[in-house]
């Protein structure tokens, strides 16, 4: 078979392992990272499997956009094994079929170089919160410990509880996966570093968000991003500012945008934040939220324990579910 990008890693002593999908050729793909019960490791000398997976449909049914569906509702998911990294272009398909146990966040934590956020970037989202428009993108950072995959919970921190004053609210956004080294990179090239994209939840504490003026504290608590559920190249892809982007929290639609509504687009971003500093392989890019969070209601809508969170993008990307919980201290779980 060509080669494929893919990806690979272990993560808590536990092998994860990656699921591709729709390749039309070593460029286009949709890519996911899934788990499945451990078995002899190819990678004996370190201990580490370098096994990954290459996705099928088990019916025609079940479409490469409906992947985080089928998760969500355990359906049956089948893969072939494969063996690469997603950020190489050498990887092997074989012709052995495996099933998915479980899908996990599209790159693994130790292959994220960089979470990098854009705050207030959609015309909608900042009309909704009578906040003019930035005049140059708004940048903060995330640390890899916020991110988690389909399925996993969304965990309240203690330290932003209760919810009703510190007010825990959803944000879908577009995100985007540099592929190749980025420095001062110009508009027009900048999709040629653009890997693939994928989506996420910006989960977001609002009072420790409008406390301060930066906000990497806010929107930086463990487990708190959902990221995924796949990675679709960007060969798919083919103009990143039409696509459509949705929240859905206890079956009530709340957000539904669309790219074209960004501030600064794709292109944009990926140049002005190259200027004088290397994008890494690796580097993912959350790209902000359209119109219909939370705290600007009124009156205010929050997360809570128990609540059913999906988000949903086109173009292949899918559906992320993840429920919310509230962190409990020891003597609660006893």
């Amino acid at each position: 078979m060509a080669p494929i990008r893919t990806v690979s890693s272990l993560e808590n002593g536990e092998r994860n392992n990656l699921i591709m999908a729709n390749s039309n050729g070593p460029d286009s793909f949709v890519l996911l990272r899934m788990k499945r019960p451990a078995y002899t490791l190819v990678n004996l000398s370190t201990r580490l499997s370098m096994v990954a997976y290459y996705f099928i449909p088990t019916c025609k049914a079940l479409t490469f956009s409906l992947v985080g569906l089928a998760a969500y509702q355990r359906k049956p998911i089948k893969a072939f094994e494969i063996v690469g990294s997603a950020l190489d272009p050498a990887a092997q398909v074989t012709t052995k079929v495996l099933t998915v146990k479980s899908l996990l966040t599209p790159l693994s934590r130790e292959e994220v170089k960089l979470v990098r956020c854009l705050g207030l970037n959609y015309t909608d989202h900042a009309d909704e919160a009578r906040l003019p428009k930035p005049n140059f993108p708004v940048l903060f950072y995330k640390p890899v410990t916020s991110l988690i995959g389909p399925l996993a919970p969304v965990i309240i921190p203690k330290v932003a509880q209760p919810p009703k004053d510190h007010l825990p609210d959803y944000e879908v956004e577009f995100v985007v996966v540099i592929g190749k080294a980025a420095k001062n990179v110009s508009e027009a090239d900048a999709l040629d570093y653009v890997l693939a994209y994928s989506g996420a939840n910006d989960v977001s504490f609002r009072k420790h968000q409008m406390a301060v003026s930066q906000w990497g504290f806010s929107k930086s608590f463990d487990n708190t991003n959902p990221f995924g559920p796949c990675l679709v190249s960007s060969r798919l892809v083919p103009n990143p500012q039409r696509v459509e982007l949705k929240t859905t929290v206890n079956k009530e639609l709340l957000q539904n945008g669309n790219t074209a509504e960004q501030i600064f687009g794709v292109r944009q971003t990926v140049a002005f934040l190259s200027q004088g500093t290397t994008l890494e392989p690796g580097t993912i890019i959350l790209t902000g939220t359209p119109k219909g969070v939370g705290f600007v209601k009124s009156p205010p809508l929050y997360l809570r324990h128990g609540d059913k969170m999906s988000v949903w993008l086109s173009h292949g990307i899918g559906t992320l579910c993840n429920d919310v919980e509230e962190e409990r201290s020891a003597e609660a779980k006893l």
